[in-house]
């Protein structure tokens, strides 16, 4: 059941804190996440219908989700909607809203936390969700779905704060105010690599806002967002609050963007995708009343500067975990090392060397670090630029997929790549670094910004005039200095990127919600 008014009094009276992450050292841990490896794989192959208005129902066509580190397994099977279920869709999602909408904030806040506990009692089976769907492993899915819980706890607590007095202008003679309110209905696509947090974030932020939502899973991940629908229901979020349809990205995307009844598209995944977004929205349909609102993140060409000032052993090992954690196959990963001549070779032979140590398998076990690629179709793109990369630099490791069932491709690095080449300037989104040698930093701060995208990037340098030059010059949405390019936490990082990479969303933070809102200013004349 959602949670009660004083529960949520009790919860918002504390400050928000990021979940911790699960230690996999401990045995009780260790045994927790084997049985629910065990529990969730008994119950591989049920059959998922759509929920359009809060009726469960199949088509005429169904897909099914796979184990990318045993293709042959299915996981489970999906109704499959086309383009009449995304328009019934939207169309009963718009009916849902003209009472959804006036739904107290203190009500929809208390469905998220709800949520979020519902998850924390139940993350392992959602760690084992993601370890077979998407190839995840223990600490990367453990990561995910931690992130998922912050998302739910930030974004009520951010509708309460919307919900409060909004401080504005005294004007004599009048009582005025500013209300935040509700945009309609949001179509919610995101992507398959956070298949937790990026689709509860999306989710939750939307329908805690006041909208109604209808959700078109990643394909290749369908699962966990039908689980997470199902638990939505169970703590009481009204039917036909969120629609669950999942089918192709084209079809489906096309047809719930085009819808006129659409108010606005959050999308997370390609640059292609979501120029393609963009354009059917900004193009009024017949009987649209309002401009649609995209919300738009596009992925990444991820740098990390180091220069000869810098901790090279820290650095190095912030190379290696931002390259391969989780395959690559994040928007925020480091696929260009840019390093100084001066440390040049020093920094890549250490790079190369912890590479190396990398265990590449089955992510149902415990000790493996990197598990497949997602699907047969990410593997060939990612060997064929490994093919390209052959050609424009030196390979120093990997550079072949490995010869056993899944899709997997070890850690894979060249040398020498130009800051102009193929592999320094399009997004692989795999298991690729390309090492670029920079005459010095000014050289260095130019090729990190010599790319169409701008997600993240980090310096490695103990110069304070250069980390304070970058933070003016260095033109990503989000900054670090002598860390990682990836991890980015909620409330404290708030996330999204410049130029290709999006609108700068910045997902979990104090703006997030502003963009599932439209502000109402009131005002009365007083005598």
């Amino acid at each position: 059941m959602a949670t009660t008014a004083r529960e949520v009094s009790a919860i918002v009276a504390t400050p928000f804190t990021n979940t911790p992450l699960t230690d996999f050292s401990n045995q009780e841990n260790i045994r927790a996440q084997e049985e629910a490896l065990r529990t969730v794989a008994a119950g591989f192959g049920k059959t998922y219908p759509l929920i359009i208005a809060g009726e469960r129902r199949m088509t005429g066509e169904t897909f099914a989700s796979t184990n990318p580190a045993n293709p042959s397994q299915t996981l489970a099977i999906f109704a499959k909607a086309g383009v009449a279920e995304a328009n019934e869709a939207v169309e009963a999602a718009h009916k849902r809203f003209k009472t959804w909408q006036y739904t107290p904030a203190e009500e929809r806040a208390g469905y998220l936390f709800a949520a979020a506990q519902k998850m924390r009692e139940r993350r392992f089976q959602f760690n084992a969700i993601e370890v077979y769907e998407v190839g995840k492993s223990w600490v990367e899915a453990d990561a995910d779905v931690a992130e998922a819980i912050d998302f739910l706890e930030f974004y009520g607590r951010e509708a309460l704060r919307l919900a409060e007095k909004q401080p504005i202008t005294p004007f004599p003679g009048e009582e005025n105010a500013l209300l935040y309110i509700p945009l309609g209905v949001g179509a919610i696509i995101p992507p398959w690599n956070f298949p937790g947090a990026i689709m509860i974030g999306l989710t939750s932020a939307a329908l805690v806002a006041g909208n109604t939502v209808v959700l078109k899973p990643a394909s290749a991940a369908p699962w966990i967002a039908a689980t997470f629908v199902d638990l939505l229901e169970e703590v009481g979020v009204p039917a036909g609050v969120v629609s669950f349809t999942p089918g192709s990205g084209e079809t489906m995307g096309d047809a719930l963007t085009l819808h006129p009844l659409t108010r606005f598209i959050s999308f997370t995944g390609s640059r292609e995708v979501g120029l393609r977004i963009n354009e059917m929205a900004a193009k009024p349909q017949p009987g649209q009343i309002w401009v649609k609102r995209a919300v738009l993140e596009m992925g990444g060409k991820d740098a990390i500067v180091v220069d000869e000032t810098a901790d090279l052993d820290a650095a190095a090992t912030a190379i290696v975990a931002s390259a391969f954690g989780f395959q690559g196959q994040k928007c925020s990963a480091c696929s260009r090392a840019i390093i100084v001549d001066s440390v040049y070779d020093q920094v890549v032979e250490k790079v190369v060397e912890r590479a190396r140590t990398l265990s590449v398998g089955d992510p149902s076990e415990r000790a493996t670090y990197m598990g497949p690629v997602v699907d047969a179709s990410a593997q060939r793109k990612i060997l064929d630029y490994i093919t390209v990369g052959k050609e424009e630099g030196k390979l120093l490791l990997g550079g072949e997929k490995l010869e056993r069932d899944g899709y997997f491709i070890p850690p894979t690095i060249f040398g020498e790549i130009a800051p102009n080449a193929r592999l320094a300037q399009e997004e692989i989104f795999g298991p690729v670094l390309a090492c670029i040698r920079a005459k010095d930093f000014d050289d260095a701060l130019a090729i990190a910004n010599n790319t169409e995208f701008g997600l993240t990037g980090s310096l490695y340098s103990r110069d304070r005039e250069r980390l304070a030059r970058a933070q003016r010059e260095f033109h990503v949405g989000n900054l670090y200095f002598n860390r990682k390019s990836t991890g980015a936490m909620v409330g404290a990082h708030p996330f999204g990127g410049f130029n290709m990479s999006g609108t700068d969303s910045k997902a979990g933070g104090r703006d997030y919600l502003l963009l599932f809102t439209q502000a109402k200013a009131v005002s009365e004349k007083i005598s």
